[in-house]
Formats: C-alpha cells, sequence, structure tokens
C-alpha cells in the first residue's frame, strides 16, 4: 500500500528535514501544502515563487527520500463572490496546476469551503446559489488543468458547498472533464447526525460507488462524536470508530496513493500500522 502523510504534520524542521522523517516513518507518499512547510512562501505569491528551480529542488527530495507527491494542496476558496478576487485566485491555481507536472505531483487539490463573512457563510452554502457560484468559478480552473495536462481534485466536506456524494456528482456531470477528479476523506462526508444514526459505512460505501471511477486519493483520518458539537472529532487512524475494511479494500484495488491527516509526529508511524495491520488481515 501506498500509504502518506501531510508534510506540515511531521516533525518541524526545512522542507528537506521534513520529507527525511517522512520517510523515516515509513511513509511512501506526502500530500504537500508549501505555505506550511517552505518558509517564506506564501500563497498569495505562488505565482512568482513555483519555479523550476524549486520543481528540480522537490524532485531531488522526493528522489532521496523514497517518496512520491500524492497532493499539491490549493486550498484556496473558488465561490468567492467579489469576480475580482476569484480571477486573482485563479492565477495561483493556474500557477500551482502548471507546477505540479514539474515536481511530479499526482494533482493539485482544493476544497469547496464558502467565503466567511459573505451571503454564503453557513448555512448558506448549501443553497442553490453558492453552489452555482462555486460552479461559476471551478469552470476556468478546471480549463487551466487541461492546458496544463494537471489534475485538479475536488474534496467534498459536509459543511462546504459540495458537501455530499449527490453534489460531487452533479459537479463531476456539469463539468465532465477527465482533469477534475475527487479526493475522497470519508471523515469529511460524516456529520454527527449521520453517525449517530449509524449511516457512516453505508454513505462511505455509497462514495465509493458513485464517485470510486473519479477518486485519485484517499485522506485518512479517525473520528469520534462529542455531544453537542457541531462536527464530528476528527483525528489519527486507530484511534476512533471508523470502519477501514471497506475503503481499504477499495484503495488496494485502485491502487490509491492514501495520505494521513490530524495526526502528530508521535502517533504518526502507529496510525500507519494500523491501517496495514487492518489491509493485511482483510488479505489473510
Amino acid at each position: 500500500m501506498n500509504i502518506g502523510i501531510r508534510l506540515h504534520d511531521t516533525a518541524p524542521g526545512t522542507l528537506e528535514e521534513r520529507l527525511g522523517y517522512a520517510k523515516q516513518q515509513g511513509f511512501s507518499c506526502i500530500h504537500l501544502a508549501l505555505h506550511k512547510t517552505e518558509p517564506g512562501f506564501t500563497m498569495d505569491h505562488a505565482p512568482e515563487l513555483l519555479t523550476d528551480a524549486l520543481a528540480a529542488r522537490l524532485q531531488k527530495g522526493f528522489s532521496e527520500n523514497g517518496l512520491s507527491c500524492a497532493v499539491l494542496g490549493c486550498y484556496l476558496n473558488l465561490a468567492d463572490p467579489d469576480p475580482a478576487e476569484r480571477e486573482r485566485l485563479r492565477k495561483i491555481y493556474r500557477a500551482h496546476l502548471r507546477f505540479a507536472p514539474k515536481m511530479n505531483a499526482l494533482l493539485v487539490g482544493t476544497e469547496t469551503h464558502a467565503a466567511k463573512n459573505s451571503q454564503f457563510a453557513e448555512p448558506a452554502w448549501e443553497s442553490e446559489e453558492a453552489f452555482q457560484l462555486f460552479m461559476e468559478g471551478l469552470r476556468p480552473i478546471v480549463r487551466d488543468a487541461e492546458e496544463a495536462d494537471a489534475l485538479l481534485a475536488v474534496e467534498p466536506v459536509h459543511d462546504h458547498i459540495i458537501s455530499t456524494v449527490d453534489r460531487a456528482v452533479r459537479m463531476l456531470e456539469m463539468v465532465p472533464s477527465d482533469h477534475l477528479r475527487i479526493i475522497l476523506d470519508p471523515v469529511n462526508l460524516i456529520s454527527p447526525e449521520i453517525a449517530q444514526a449509524g449511516q457512516a459505512d453505508a454513505v462511505i460505501e455509497d462514495a465509493i460507488r458513485r464517485l470510486g471511477d473519479k477518486v485519485c486519493v484517499l485522506h485518512m483520518k479517525d473520528y469520534v462524536v462529542i455531544p453537542g458539537k457541531p462536527k464530528v472529532h476528527s483525528q489519527a487512524c486507530g484511534t476512533g470508530v471508523m470502519h477501514y475494511e471497506t475503503l481499504l479494500r477499495f484503495a488496494m484495488e485502485k491502487q490509491l496513493p492514501m495520505t494521513l491527516e490530524d495526526t502528530t509526529p508521535e502517533n504518526a508511524e502507529q496510525a500507519r500500522l494500523h491501517l496495514e495491520e487492518v489491509a493485511a488481515r482483510i488479505k489473510a
């Protein structure tokens, strides 16, 4: 299995040191958020900072540590109501999409959170207006992905605009491009209500059935329900109530990279081992 980690969840250090830490803990791929791992890197200045020299440096670091990059993160708001702001963000996305093939990243990943302090903040992201505004922002980014011969992957989250499998399917149908894919983070589809109703496994199975052909990466974590909280509490794999069997069968069948989330340097290796132990039982 190809199990990785968000590089910013490793022990602190330079980018190269963090790659070494990922290798030492037995990971084979990473999720890279440069503004969280490279001193001086800001998303606002990404078009100038995503240079060929940086791509070569990353490729060298990956090669030396036996790592691949599953996700290059660009989690910026495509549903901002200000057209000028959406165009500014498009330039940042375009730079990431052009950079991803240069440093051998599988895809550029994003989410569909709504702008805070706008008409599309909670709970208005569930509205049709928010969905259409997001689609307006998404279409040109997908064209940029096609031009760059790169993949853009959207990560559905239950309290974002693309909040359900239904909405994700609708998005894919409205933008029928091979360059638009899905990052499946199953915990992000589980609300407290879904968990308490015992429907979490059914939601995950539905996501695999209906989105599976478009899924390129899995985000892996665990969760618990805390009474009174509006979201499930996510944490490292093996520390909550998550069932992984269906997910791991899917990952092994499709040979998908998986990157851990919500780990610490102290528990990341154990989270990886937990997934490997579950996978071993499935194979036995």
